[in-house]
This record gives C-alpha cells, structure tokens and sequence, in this order.
C-alpha cells in the first residue's frame, strides 16, 4: 500500500492510492495464470473512471481447465474427504488472513467498487471473520465477497468463481488468502471474464453440478436456462428487486424518519470513499449510475398507497420480492401484514437488518435458494438413502 488510513480524519480519499495492484491473473489449481488466448480487460477506479490494471480475460477455453481442476480436485482430492471439523480449521486460518489483510482486501473493494473504505474495513471484513470463526465448528463457514462459496467449501465443494467483471480485484486477493490457509489446489478457482462469454460457459458446462449467481432477473433467466439444456444443474439465483418500506398510521414519525433516511439523506456527503467523512461513493460503473438517476426521477416515497396504486402495481408487474419493512406500533398489524407479503425477508421497526444466522434470500423473481444460516449449507448438499438387508437380526 502507497498510504495508510485507519479512519482517521486527516486521511483524505484524494491521497489514497495503492502503490501496485499484486493479483490480476486467473487462479486455476492452485495458480495465478494468464488466459489461454493471452487477453485482458480494463478494469477502472469508479472515483476517477481511470484505468487501475489490466486483468486477464477468460472465456471458455479457461473454464474447461478450472472444472477439469475443480472435477479432479473434488473426485480424488482430500477436501471432500476432510472431516467437517478438519475444513474448519483450514476455513479458521483463512479468516485469520483475511483479518490479517483488512486494509488492503478494503482498499481494493473501495478503490474498484467505489464502497466505502470504513465500511468495509471496520464493519464488513469484520463480520466476515466473525462469521468464518464462529461457524467453521460447524462446518458453515461464511465468508462475504463469497457468502455462496463459503457454505460450498464447508459442503466439501470445489469451486469456480466468475466476480463481476467490474470487481474482480479482491476476488482474486481472496484465492491468494485462500490457498495461504491451505485450501488444496483446484478446490477455488478464479476465473474472470464477462457474463455472456465466461458465465455462458459456467452456466452451459456438463461437468458442473451446480450454478449460483447474484444480478439481474433477465440474466437468472439465462443462466437457468443454459443449466436446463445442459444438464439440467440445480441453480440458485439472488436477483435483487423492489424492498418496499411500509409506515402504517401508527408509527412513531421520528423512527420512521430515521429508518427512511428522508432526514438523513440531506446531510449525506458524496465523495471519495476513502475520506471517513462521506457517507456515499460512487457508483461502481455509469450503466449503473444512470439506472439510480431513473429510479429517482420515478421518486421513492408514496403517500396513501392503493392497492390500485402505481408504486404497488409496479412491484407486482416485475414480482420482485426480495424483502420488505413494515414500521407499526401495532404487534397485530406486524403479524398480520408479514405474514400477507411474500417476500424473503420482513423487517419490523428496522431496515436492512442481517445476521449469520437468518436466511436471506426472495420469493418469486427475486430468485430461489438462501444465503446465511444452515439454509446455505444446504443449497450444497443432497439426500441419499442407504438401505442395507439386516439378516436373522434378533430385532426381527
């Protein structure tokens, strides 16, 4: 790292830069290799749409050699052989690491992704280690930038993982961390590319067993059916959509306030994400940009919603039910309406509230599969019956 900011306030984002970029190959078995074609791409620093490095660009040809790693590593290797207590020790010391690495894991988040440097380094690599340790007992390790990989590496899983083309940089730190804990070769694999090239390939393979993806609901489509007319590979899709918050007559104005931000929006500084005195980044891309100046051309707070509304006619136009908040003084109200909205996750009186332990996930376009708690673990695993004859037993 060029510079070092801990959050304190003379540390400005206009002075923060990270001196050299140390991972922009793929990770396959074990390595940091060049494409097969020898190709890369772009990619940028949100803050100033400058270029950071030059990343190696995969495509099909480098996904057949990540799942001939991934296929081998799982039929011969000894991750799917560790006893769960025995991946749990590797998955300790990789969360060891990535505390280790705090500072430059957020810097490359915060300098690719435009997320706040603070945030992540304080709150988010924070809860990702919490999570790793308190859970690798049983076997449900959860790591974010990878909350479907880690229960699939706790599964005894081998992987392949596409990041956005937009952020892969601390993707592929995390591979580095990964194989310094002693995660076994061809077990993570990185691969970076676009989604209509190396997700296609992903989506399409005949010797992967299973898809998990996070965007949109036009590209879910896609991929579900790609996995459909290969071999029709379970999938497990977190597509966003529309989180409504509801303020019902009742509620006490100033919380409701609050937990909407309308207050608190006024005061909010846009900036550099690395100065600890802005409150929002950039967004990670301008495509992306452009789609939240729409949403609030459209305006984001409703008064008297009829059921015959636009608002709530939109939501059920696109069926996006990832989540929804209900602010209410009236326990009976509470109960009642969340148990009326069909959506993954309710909030009563919060907003955007997580736990490990809570599955999270949406209902009908939002997608299907959870993330976080034993709901993760299970997306990876499958039933098997052994029946076994048990002759002239005493019992029978």
């Amino acid at each position: 790292m060029a510079n070092h900011c801990d959050g304190d306030s003379n540390c400005t984002g206009s002075s923060f830069k990270i001196s050299s970029i140390k991972f922009t190959k793929l990770f396959i078995n074990g390595d940091f290799v060049d494409s097969v074609s020898g190709r890369t791409f772009n990619t940028f620093d949100p803050r100033t749409g400058e270029v950071i490095a030059k990343v190696s660009l995969g495509d099909a040809e480098d996904v057949d050699l990540a799942v001939k790693a991934a296929r081998h590593a799982f039929d011969n290797g000894p991750w799917p052989r560790m006893s769960g207590s025995e991946r749990g020790l590797i998955m300790m010391k990789f969360a060891d690491l990535i505390q280790e690495n705090a500072e430059e894991i957020a810097a490359l988040d915060t300098v690719n992704g435009g997320k706040l440097f603070t945030v992540c380094k304080v709150i988010d690599i924070a809860i990702l280690c919490r999570c790793s340790r308190q859970n690798s007992r049983n076997s449900i390790e959860i790591v974010q930038r990878t909350s479907r990989t880690a229960p699939a590496l706790a599964a005894g899983c081998t992987i392949i993982l596409k990041p956005a083309e937009q952020t892969p940089l601390s993707a592929l730190y995390y591979a580095h961390l990964a194989k310094r804990a002693g995660i076994p070769d061809g077990v993570l694999n990185v691969v970076n590319g676009h989604g209509h090239t190396t997700g296609a390939a992903i989506s399409s393979h005949m010797d992967i067993d299973k898809v998990t993806f996070t965007g949109s609901t036009e590209v879910g489509r896609k991929i579900m059916m790609a996995a459909a007319a290969s071999n029709l590979k379970p999938v497990s899709l977190e597509l966003g959509g529309k989180s409504p918050l509801l303020i019902f007559d009742d509620a006490d104005i100033d919380q409701a306030a609050d937990i909407a931000f309308r207050e608190k929006t006024k005061a909010t500084v846009v900036g550099d994400p690395f100065d600890p005195k802005v409150h929002q980044g950039p967004q990670t891309d301008k495509k992306q940009f452009e789609k939240i100046l729409s949403y609030i051309e459209k305006g984001d707070v409703f008064d008297e919603v009829q059921n015959n509304g636009r608002s709530n006619q939109e939501s059920k136009q696109h069926n996006l039910w990832l989540g929804s908040g209900i602010i209410t003084k009236n326990l009976n109200v509470a109960n009642s309406v969340s148990r009326s909205i069909r959506a993954g996750v309710i909030w009563i009186n919060c907003y955007v509230a997580f736990d490990v332990d809570c599955p999270y996930g949406g209902y009908k376009m939002s997608g299907f599969g959870r993330d976080y708690s034993l709901e993760a673990l299970n997306q990876y695993l499958q039933t098997k019956s052994v029946v076994t004859p048990v002759v002239h037993s005493p019992w029978y």
